[in-house]
């Protein structure tokens, strides 16, 4: 069992962040908490690995055409008129397509932060997914407004800026996925004998 300041987390910035130019910012937000970057690059990785990068399990994909519609139904717009079917099954894939186009229409910046409880604090410090929905203070509190209901309408991607492992599974998962071994450096901050 490893030390909880050991604990690793993934974090990508997506193309609407680096068009943004707020790499930097994103990543002075996580050094100022007292976690570290590991791995840091910078990608455009093609829609194949993309693809491998999302979940194709049927339930995953059905409970984004759930989100979907429960999106549809909340804001009084027909799902069944835009997109054709008011079927969560086949407004899934849909979804998972825009969500693929948007990862690919840009260089995308991919982290690997170690730190106490790595993976919960960079989700603090990302916001609510839905950044409309973020806290200010967080990533997307600060620097987005999009939300789930003007993507369906435009069928794209919510532009929310990062993307952050939700689990230490799905953490272990993304790590490996996009990172070799040799990408990982190992090394101690200066305050790390103070903060700890």
């Amino acid at each position: 069992m490893k030390h909880p300041k050991e604990e690793r987390t993934y974090i990508m910035v997506k193309p609407d962040g680096v068009k943004r130019g707020l790499t930097g910012e994103i990543i002075r937000r996580i050094e100022q908490r007292g976690l570290k970057v590991i791995a840091l690059a910078m990608e455009k990785p093609s829609r194949d690995k993309f693809d491998g990068h999302y979940p194709k399990d049927p339930k995953w994909i059905t409970r984004l055409g759930e989100k979907t519609l429960a999106t549809y139904a909340k804001y009084g717009f027909d799902a069944k008129k835009e997109l054709g079917t008011d079927r969560a099954e086949e407004i899934g894939p849909m979804v998972r397509g825009w969500l693929l186009d948007f990862m690919t229409s840009g260089p995308v910046v991919k982290m690997i932060i170690e730190g106490v409880h790595a993976v919960d604090m960079v989700r603090k410090i990302s916001g609510d997914t839905t950044p409309a929905s973020a806290p200010m203070g967080t990533i997307r509190g600060d620097f987005s407004v999009d939300s789930p209901a003007s993507a369906n309408r435009d069928k794209r991607a919510v532009h929310n800026l990062v993307h952050a492992s939700e689990t230490p599974e799905e953490a272990e998962h993304e790590i490996k996925y996009w990172f070799t071994v040799k990408e990982i450096h190992d090394y101690k901050r200066s305050e790390e004998d103070t903060m700890f």
